[in-house]
């Protein structure tokens, strides 16, 4: 009898203690790996003992999802018993659970069918139950057992039917995990990395909020990885440190994993010391905590730094340390790089017998490898033929099922006017269906576009304000006591505009504006207008927040770097380029929607006033910022005093130039 649906508080209580008092039962019962059997019988009838049957369900559920990594087939023995249990007394929540726990147990033995098999059962479950959490849960869950046997496009699609779940239900917490999941998707592909990068830059910002700093660090090190095949250095070493820090308060074995990623920055851009000193922190590191794979890592890329800085004698002692660290954990992608580097090492240094052998163990690794990856698809192959065979399966019983209640009609019909009631049921149930299929269309032509008008509206207002106004028509200003105001503005725009043709000049501005655009949405800055050759942005709003003197500066350090590299890029090109001023402040402001049909959301108050005069009082290359945002942030960057400075309309400002952020983690690259 399931007694806890309107009493949710209740049952979390209830479920606390018996979950706890079973899990002190268990504690005292398996101290030794012998006496399993027979303790897992009188676990049972200590459960078997409980007066309420619903109790003994989550129990056993429990029990069972404590266990499915360590004991699965003990997972599965008490998810079986569960199910069976909440069957017979009705308790349908419970069997929906129940379904899950036993597909856990099989997750953790690998058998990815029987995995399958209980999660639709328990999707299904959830569904008729109306329990739209549940359905969320197992559809990412059955997203992942696809993934994890590499179709990605069916990981893919339940993905994101979970995501449209989550986010109608509002389940921050599993929207911010999708993000990460459907990013991770998409990295596989370098021509999808655009949107894994959307994806996984979303899943960083609410994982941030959420202080969730393992997922921060997933998050992070993808995103490095995709600015590292891009060869954008800068930004993958800001994301490979900001994995490092989140991987260091999360306390996570990913730390060496961090510094190696580092490490490899630093080689390709040449910075061989740093290199090396990242890549022996990962090495020490993955020695206390005894990860082979990370220490083989790390001498790899000590050996690819020797090797790339022609130090080619040196390079050979860490290979051959990997080398022996590959074989003891059968890392083939590992040997192969040790192979590669030892063979061009000896090779560099004249001794061809060496490198004739360790090329020749390169060519049987590589084979290794490609039968390994056969072995994989192989795998693959298997597993979507027993799902086809599986559906088949479905598909005969069906069909047999159709034949047989077609028969038990006929029987039935045996006269003109059965006949002719049949005729009109067809006929009726023909219109019907036509029907239904022009209203399936036209709804589905109204969602496809309502969903663009969304994203339009989206793409001009800030996510809230778009919400006010589709609900109310209007959206109400609202003042804002402290929020930090950006200005941008390119030095020399009107003369080099008269040098460019106009689609030429378009070009040069939608590339910046595209960059800053990417730049704020990364530190979680709304961009406001753009005017000309002017960008504003503010931070701190639609939401209000403590940390946007920060956000902003680091966005307008970023947007520096950004411009510092693009110069760099055009002189050597003979091209001309633009050089930016960027003017920041902090104080309040009102915000709102202004227009009735061109909608724009925009801020006023004497603070965007000022913002402006320090974006005009700024000089190429700088970020001029007003007394008010230094004392804001002074803690955090180095700033260089310039005095009191005449203000046009606004008598003397005291001003700063911000140089650089005093942690360094916290520094644009």
């Amino acid at each position: 009898m399931y007694i806890f649906q309107d009493k949710h508080f209740t049952t979390v209580i209830i479920r606390i203690s018996v979950a706890l008092s079973l899990l002190f039962l268990f504690v005292c019962n398996c101290y030794s790996s012998t006496q399993q059997d027979s303790e897992s019988d009188s676990l049972m009838k200590k459960v078997e003992s409980m007066a309420n049957d619903s109790l003994k369900v989550i129990a056993l559920n429990e029990l069972s999802l404590s266990l499915w990594d360590t004991q699965p087939d003990l997972a599965i023995k008490y998810g079986i018993a569960s199910r069976d249990l909440a069957i017979s007394t009705k308790f349908y929540k419970g069997v929906a659970t129940s379904l899950k726990s036993i597909g856990m147990g099989y997750y953790a033995k690998g058998n990815y069918f029987e995995v399958l098999n209980y999660w639709q059962q328990s999707l299904e479950a959830f569904d008729s139950l109306n329990d739209q959490a549940g359905v969320s849960n197992m559809l990412m869950n059955i997203g992942a057992v696809y993934y994890s046997q590499g179709d990605d496009a069916v990981a893919l699609d339940y993905y994101l039917r979970s995501l449209r779940v989550a986010e109608t239900i509002e389940d921050e917490g599993r929207i911010a995990s999708l993000y990460l999941n459907i990013g991770s998707v998409y990295l596989n592909k370098s021509e999808t990395h655009d949107l894994a990068l959307d994806y996984l830059s979303r899943g960083l910002i609410l994982n941030e909020k959420f202080e969730d700093y393992a997922a921060i660090g997933n998050a992070s090190v993808n995103i490095g990885e995709i600015y590292y095949l891009r060869n954008n250095y800068d930004s993958a070493l800001y994301y490979f440190e900001k994995s490092l820090l989140a991987s260091e308060i999360d306390g996570s074995t990913n730390v060496p994993y961090s510094y190696n990623n580092i490490g490899k920055v630093y080689t390709a851009r040449e910075q061989f010391v740093s290199a090396i000193l990242n890549h022996e922190k990962a090495r020490q590191i993955s020695e206390q905590i005894n990860d082979n794979l990370q220490m083989a890592q790390s001498y790899i890329g000590i050996g690819d730094a020797y090797r790339l800085s022609d130090r080619y004698q040196m390079a050979i002692e860490p290979y051959k340390k990997a080398e022996m660290l590959s074989k003891n954990i059968g890392a083939l992608k590992e040997l192969q790089e040790v192979y590669r580097g030892l063979s061009y090492s000896y090779a560099r240094i004249k001794d061809f017998s060496n490198a004739f052998e360790y090329q020749t163990e390169l060519t049987k690794i590589n084979f290794d490898i490609y039968n390994a990856e056969n072995d994989k698809k192989l795998e693959r192959l298997q597993f979507s033929h027993e799902i086809e065979n599986k559906q088949r399966e479905i598909e005969v019983l069906t069909k047999d099922k159709l034949l047989q209640d077609l028969e038990i009609q006929q029987s039935k019909y045996i006269t003109y006017a059965a006949v002719f009631v049949g005729f009109l049921f067809i006929l009726l149930a023909g219109g019907l269906f036509n029907r239904y299929r022009f209203i399936r269309r036209t709804n589905q032509i109204i969602k496809k576009e309502k969903k663009r008008s969304d994203e339009l509206l989206l793409n001009i207002l800030p996510a809230e304000t778009a919400e006010e106004l589709k609900d109310n028509g209007t959206a109400k200003a609202r003042s804002y006591s402290n929020v930090t105001i950006l200005f941008t503005d390119f030095k020399g725009f009107t003369e080099l505009s008269a040098t460019l043709s106009p689609p030429a000049l378009v070009k040069e501005i939608h590339h910046c504006y595209m960059a800053f655009d990417e730049i704020m949405m990364r530190h979680g800055v709304e961009k406001i207008k753009t005017i000309g050759d002017a960008y504003m942005a503010a931070g701190g709003l639609p939401k209000p927040n403590n940390t946007h003197p920060i956000d902003v500066t680091l966005a307008a350090l970023e947007i520096r770097a950004f411009m510092d590299k693009l110069i760099k890029d055009r002189k050597k090109q003979g091209k001309p380029y633009f050089e930016i001023r960027i003017g920041m402040h902090s104080g309040p402001v009102v915000a709102g929607v202004v227009g009735s049909h061109k909608f724009a959301y925009d801020i006023w108050g004497d603070s965007v006033n000022i913002a402006s005069r320090m974006e005009s009082n700024s000089e190429p290359g700088k970020i001029n910022i007003s007394d008010t945002t230094y004392e804001l942030i002074k803690d955090h960057f180095v700033c260089s005093p310039r005095g009191k400075i005449a203000v046009k309309g606004a008598g003397e400002k005291t001003m700063y130039f911000v140089e650089y952020a005093i942690d360094s983690i916290l520094q644009p690259q």
